[in-house]
């Protein structure tokens, strides 16, 4: 004849058995682990893309000459700086472009001591707040006056904003 005992023990461990099973299921299923890598990639790729693309256009062809990115400020040519920009970032290793959008101020120092920051060049879409954009900046040194400045050589601060339409 069979132990009611033995019946009661046996139920007691399949439901203890499930408890336990469920109790690890909603462990496992609750507890994340998140790493900074996990959650900024993206801002982190923009922003070597972006810092590449302006250390690519300060970089001059030859020992003695200047750098595009130097030309373009001394000559104030923000269709230049925009084209050269978007074409260096934007550029893709297949057929379709990325769709980098971006806007530069132009910062520097003026004579009397103040500090003077203008925007320098902005691609079609202007920035409105509302994107998550990524800084980006660059030192260039500078033969040419700017305004408000006297000497010649000058340092100003190319910053950039970048952010993906």
């Amino acid at each position: 004849m069979v132990n009611e005992n033995g019946q009661l023990y046996t139920i007691e461990g399949v439901a203890a058995g499930l408890i336990l099973l469920l109790t690890a299921y909603f462990v496992v299923n609750s507890t994340s682990i998140y790493t900074p890598g996990d959650t900024h990639i993206s801002d982190m790729q923009l922003e070597v893309i972006g810092a590449d693309a302006l250390t690519m256009m300060d970089t001059a062809p030859n020992a003695t000459g200047k750098s595009p990115l130097t030309q373009i400020i001394e000559s104030g040519n923000a269709d230049g700086f925009t084209s050269m920009f978007l074409s260096t970032a934007n550029a893709t290793t297949g057929e379709r472009q990325d769709t980098i959008q971006f806007q530069a101020n132009l910062t520097y120092v003026r004579s009397d001591d103040s500090i003077n920051s203008t925007l320098f060049a902005r691609s079609a879409r202007p920035f409105t707040g509302t994107e998550h954009a990524v800084h980006v900046s660059r030192w260039v040194i500078l033969e040419k006056n700017l305004p408000g400045t006297t000497g010649d050589r000058h340092a100003a601060l190319v910053e950039v904003l970048l952010w993906r339409d």
